[in-house]
């Protein structure tokens, strides 16, 4: 579909510039989940830096 085809289809924009629009979409949620990542990393890397305690058995006995 060219330029011409798109505007009587009723799109105000050409392909080019859609796909553009869509690579920057892509790229923000790349982005995001790049940060999720790093918020994760950070709170293993925390939860790692912390000794594991021992549960008492009397904790565990359901009766």
């Amino acid at each position: 579909m060219d330029d011409s085809e798109a505007k009587s289809a009723g799109r105000r924009e050409p392909a080019s510039a859609l796909s553009e629009i869509a690579a920057q979409c892509a790229d923000s949620k790349l982005l995001d989940f790049a940060a999720q990542l790093a918020g994760l990393a950070e709170d293993l890397k925390a939860l790692a830096a912390r000794p594991i305690e021992p549960i008492p058995l009397a904790a565990l006995d359901p009766f």
